[in-house]
């Protein structure tokens, strides 16, 4: 009989550590769903219930098993993950503490791109990219980033901290910190005219600002500022501000001729 003691199995070097980890980012990830979706009653619904956090907490399994080489099990994990939430995540995906994918479906997040702590993904969320090469190739979204539904984020660019991207956007560029970017393509919002200031991470939809629509109101303005300058010009050389001038301007352009649904018609070979 063998006096020495027999070594007990033990996990891998780092694995431990490596799954104590996985578990705050899941405790994180729960806790971020109760904080940001009023409809999210108890702990159990949130468990049950909620396929982002299901994507979630089948990525972060398969992430340790992608970072220890079994790369095979990985993608079949992340697939089966996909096949039962909708959502799909690479498993090489970086992916924050705290990360909130609510509803989810069709949520596409590619193999170098990473998510940031505390971002909000909305449904149809894609984070693409843009080249065949194995090196970066996908978007690096900051802390606190919210993504609107069905907006797409192509190519390996940044989004940086508290950035807001509006529903249905497509962003090709890098965005700054706490911008907002809406459009197709994606556009920055003034700050002086960007409402969301005044909105928290839980993305007010309705307080998203339309830069296409300040744009036609700006011009609006102008245009009635420059009619009013007119009419007091006209005024002051005592013209009749009643007068058709465009039509006059026009027909003696045209040689004092009338339009030509009033002129005769057209001899036919």
């Amino acid at each position: 009989m063998n006096d020495e003691a027999e070594e007990e199995p033990s996990l891998p070097p780092g694995l431990l550590s490596r799954l104590r980890a996985c578990l705050e980012c899941v405790h994180a990830d729960i806790q971020a769903v109760l904080k940001h979706d009023p409809a999210a009653h108890s702990l159990l619904e949130v468990l049950l219930t909620y396929p982002g956090l299901h994507a979630l907490c089948v990525h972060r399994i398969s992430n340790i098993l992608w970072e220890r080489k079994h790369k095979l099990s990985a993608r079949v994990l992340s697939h089966l993950g996909r096949f039962f939430t909708g959502i799909e995540i690479h498993p090489a995906a970086r992916m924050g503490r705290g990360v909130f994918i609510d509803h989810g479906m069709g949520v596409v997040i590619g193999e170098t791109a990473t998510v940031g702590d505390d971002c909000i993904l909305f449904k149809g969320v894609v984070l693409g990219g843009t080249n065949r090469t194995h090196q970066q190739r996908h978007p690096q979204l900051g802390q606190g980033v919210v993504v609107g539904t069905n907006a797409c984020i192509l190519g390996n660019i940044e989004i940086g901290d508290g950035a807001r991207v509006g529903s249905g956007s497509v962003v090709l560029r890098s965005v700054p910190q706490n911008a907002t970017v809406v459009g197709v393509p994606g556009r920055i919002v003034d700050r002086k005219s960007d409402r969301t200031r005044r909105v928290h991470a839980d993305l007010d939809h309705a307080a998203l600002p339309d830069p296409i629509s300040s744009t036609l109101r700006s011009l609006k303005d102008a245009y009635a500022q420059i009619h009013e300058r007119i009419r007091a010009l006209e005024h002051h050389l005592g013209m009749d501000p009643s007068k058709d001038h465009d039509e006059t301007a026009i027909h003696s352009t045209a040689g004092n001729q009338p339009p030509r649904s009033v002129r005769e018609p057209m001899p036919t070979e």
